[in-house]
C-alpha cells in the first residue's frame, strides 16, 4: 500500500526531512525535482519560448532548476520571481545563484513571445489564496491558451484537500515528487492537473515508515491479496448468501443490485420482494431467487436464516417506517449490511438511531445529497468522511468522481478510476450490490467498498460511452479475469 500512499503536504514535509537526515541532501533533492520537470516539459512538446513563473519557496526553486535545464537543451527561456532574488532562503536561494540569466517581476508581461508556462508560483503547500499578480500572471496566461506544466500542483490548488485557494489554471500536465498528494486526486484539484507524473528526485521509500500516512489510492495492490477468488475445494454455500430487500415501485434498483452482487462472485442471491411486486421479480430474474414477503415482519423471518450473511438495503426501498423497520432488522442480526439510497434517507430526521444500531461489518454508500441528510459537511471532503466513518461506526463511501472511503479505525482511501460515463441513473445501486457480495464471500468491509469501487470503475471504462447501469454488471468478469491474472492465487485455489 506504501507504493500508493498519499502523502498531505505536511506528511511530504516530513519525507523530505526524514530523507535530509538519511544523508540526501535537499539541494540535490531540490535539483532533481526541477530537472524532472525539464523532462516533463521536453518530452511532451517540442522547442519553444518558455516562461517560468517562480514564487518565494522551494517551488519557485525548482523552477530555477528547470529553466536551468531548459536553456541548456536550448529553449528560449524567461524566468520571473515573484519578490526577488535577495529574499530567496536555503535550497531556493542556492539554485537561483545558479541560473545565468535575467529575473524579471512576475508581472502579466513576461508572457510575451511566450508558447509555454512552467508554473512554479505556488506548491501543495500553499496556505493563503492566489491573488495580486501571481494571479494576474496565470489567468493571463489561461486566456492566451497557454499550455501550462504545473510545478508540484497547479498554483492555488491545496494538496491536502483538493480545494481551489482563490484561483487556479487548467494545467496540460503537473509534476510532482515521490508521492501523489489528496489534492491530486480530489475535485476540483484533479481536474485542474491534466496529466499527472510523479517523478522520483531520490527520496527513499523507507522514509515512509517515518510518515504517518493515512489515505491511499485506491488500487487492486491494496485489496488484491485478500480477494475472495473461488476456491478449488468451495460451493456456492461457501461463497456467502447475499440477500437484497426488493422494493414495491422502483424494482429495477434491486434487480442490478442482486445481479451486481452475483456477478461478484456471491454463491447465492436472495431478493425480498414485496408480495404485490413479486411476479415482477421472478419474471425479470433466472439465476437470482425471489422471495415474496408477505408482510412488514417477513423480511426479520428470512433473516433467521444464518446462512444469509450480506444484507443490502436501500436501492428502490422508498423512504417509509417498514424501510427503517428493515434496516434494524437487519442490523440487530450483527452480519455485514450495505445501507444506501433510501435506507440512510429514511434516517434522516433520527440519525443517531441508525449509528446506535451499527455492531457489525456496515457499509454505508451515499451521495453528496444523502450524506449531508445523516452528517456534517463542513471542512473538505476527507475530514467529513473521515468523521462520518467514527461517528456512525461504519465504513462510509461517500460517491462521486472522487469517491472517498472511509473506516472507523481511520484507514481512508481515494478511488480515482471513475469515468463520466457513470454519471446515469442506477449505476449507484449496482455498486451497492458488489459490495454486498463481497461481504458475502467474508472480504473485510473497508476492503470490499474498496475493492467494489475499484472494479466499478474498471467495469465502465471497459464498456465506454454509451453505459447504462445494465451494462454494469456483464462487464463485472472481463475485469475480475484481468484481475486473477495479475494476482498469485492463494493455496488451494
Amino acid at each position: 500500500m506504501n507504493d500508493h500512499a498519499l502523502l498531505t503536504p505536511q506528511e511530504m514535509a516530513a519525507a523530505d526531512h526524514a530523507a535530509m537526515l538519511a544523508g540526501h541532501a535537499g539541494v540535490t533533492l531540490m535539483e532533481n525535482a526541477g530537472a524532472a520537470v525539464a523532462r516533463a516539459v521536453r518530452a511532451r512538446w517540442s522547442p519553444r519560448p518558455v516562461a517560468v513563473l517562480c514564487g518565494p519557496g522551494n517551488n519557485g526553486g525548482d523552477g530555477f532548476v528547470a529553466a536551468r535545464y531548459l536553456r541548456a537543451a536550448g529553449w528560449p527561456v524567461t524566468v520571473a520571481l515573484m519578490g526577488t532574488v535577495d529574499e530567496l532562503k536555503g535550497d531556493a536561494a542556492h539554485h537561483a545563484g545558479l541560473w545565468q540569466g535575467d529575473v524579471l517581476p512576475l508581472t502579466p508581461s513576461v508572457l510575451e513571445d511566450a508558447g509555454l508556462v512552467v508554473d512554479a508560483v505556488f506548491g501543495a503547500g500553499l496556505a493563503r489564496p492566489v491573488e495580486g499578480l501571481a494571479a494576474a500572471t496565470l489567468r493571463a496566461a489561461a486566456e492566451a491558451g497557454l499550455p501550462i506544466c504545473a510545478v508540484d500542483t497547479p498554483s492555488g490548488v491545496d494538496g491536502a484537500t483538493g480545494e481551489v485557494r482563490g484561483i487556479a489554471m487548467q494545467a496540460a500536465c503537473t509534476v510532482t515528487f515521490f508521492r501523489k498528494k489528496p489534492g491530486h486526486l480530489l475535485l476540483p484539484g484533479r481536474a485542474l492537473c491534466g496529466e499527472l507524473i510523479v517523478a522520483d528526485i531520490g527520496i527513499p521509500d523507507a522514509v515512509l515508515r517515518t510518515v504517518a500516512s493515512h489515505a491511499h489510492e485506491n488500487t487492486p495492490a491494496a485489496w488484491l491479496p485478500r480477494f475472495p477468488w473461488p476456491r478449488l475445494d468451495g460451493h456456492k454455500y461457501a461463497r456467502g448468501h447475499a440477500v437484497v430487500m426488493g422494493g414495491a415501485v422502483m424494482t429495477g434498483a434491486a434487480r442490478l443490485s442482486a445481479l451486481a452482487a452475483a456477478r461478484i462472485g456471491a454463491g447465492l442471491v436472495t431478493v425480498a420482494a414485496p408480495r404485490p411486486a413479486w411476479a415482477v421479480y421472478a419474471a425479470a430474474l433466472t439465476s437470482i431467487m425471489v422471495q415474496p414477503m408477505e408482510n412488514d415482519r417477513a423480511f426479520a423471518d428470512l433473516l433467521a436464516d444464518t446462512r444469509k450473511n450480506a444484507i443490502a438495503i436501500g436501492p428502490g426501498a422508498g423512504v417509509a417506517d417498514a424501510t427503517r423497520a428493515h434496516v434494524l432488522d437487519a442490523l440487530a442480526t450483527h452480519r455485514a449490511v450495505v445501507l444506501d439510497a433510501d435506507a440512510l434517507t429514511a434516517f434522516a430526521d433520527k440519525p443517531a438511531a441508525l449509528f446506535h444500531a451499527i455492531h457489525g461489518p456496515c457499509v454505508l454508500t451515499p451521495h453528496e445529497g444523502e450524506f449531508g441528510r445523516l452528517f456534517d459537511r463542513a471542512g473538505d471532503k476527507l475530514a467529513r468522511v473521515r468523521r462520518a466513518a467514527q461517528r456512525s461506526g461504519a465504513v462510509v463511501l461517500l460517491k462521486g468522481a472522487d469517491t472517498v472511503i472511509a473506516a472507523p479505525d481511520g484507514r481512508t482511501a481515494i478511488n480515482a478510476n471513475a469515468p463520466p460515463d457513470l454519471a446515469t441513473g442506477g449505476t449507484g445501486d449496482v455498486l451497492t450490490g458488489m459490495i454486498a457480495g463481497l461481504l458475502a464471500q467474508g472480504m473485510e468491509a473497508f476492503d470490499a467498498a474498496c475493492a467494489a469501487a475499484w472494479i466499478h470503475g474498471a467495469a465502465a471504462a471497459l464498456h465506454g460511452p454509451g453505459l447504462i447501469a445494465e451494462d454494469l454488471p456483464a462487464s463485472i468478469p472481463a475485469v475480475l479475469r484481468d484481475l486473477k491474472a495479475r494476482g498469485l492465487p492463494a493455496p488451494g485455489r
